[in-house]
């Protein structure tokens, strides 16, 4: 029996990744130039320190402070998701669908040794999906 494809098969790598010193302004532009909905924030030495999405941008002007936006200086850190739910490369990707079933994430870090190793949207794993279906 043919072995399941695995996270590491679909998955984006390497991923585009923003700094959490980044102005808020430079990383919407960045996500709005790379014609994504969100992308993983990296320290220096590659680790996971969170996530950015079109949803926390959002979040700037749906508490009410549309007329007093963040300053240009205003970073990142406080604006992304900081306790992100990340999985393996090693994952079986159909597994992942139903995780993506469970969760509200469009995408999900993938971490390897400590690392961040890549990104798995939704669209990845109905590529799987598709390769399957298409293989039968």
């Amino acid at each position: 029996m043919k072995k399941p494809p695995t996270v590491r098969d679909y998955m984006s790598s390497p991923p585009l990744t923003l700094q959490a010193n980044m102005c808020i302004y430079d990383a919407i532009d960045f996500l709005l130039e790379n014609d994504i909905s969100g992308a993983p924030i990296v320290d220096k030495g590659g680790n996971l320190v969170g996530l950015i999405s079109e949803k926390d941008c959002l979040k700037l002007v749906s508490k009410g402070v549309g007329h007093e936006l963040p300053s240009k200086e205003a970073t990142i850190e406080k604006l992304m998701t900081k306790n992100v739910y990340s999985i393996h490369p090693d994952m079986d990707i159909y597994y992942v669908a139903g995780v993506f079933l469970n969760k509200v994430y469009r995408r999900f870090p993938v971490v390897e040794d400590g690392k961040l190793a890549g990104v798995l949207s939704r669209v990845d794993v109905v590529k799987a999906i598709r390769d399957y279906l298409s293989s039968r």
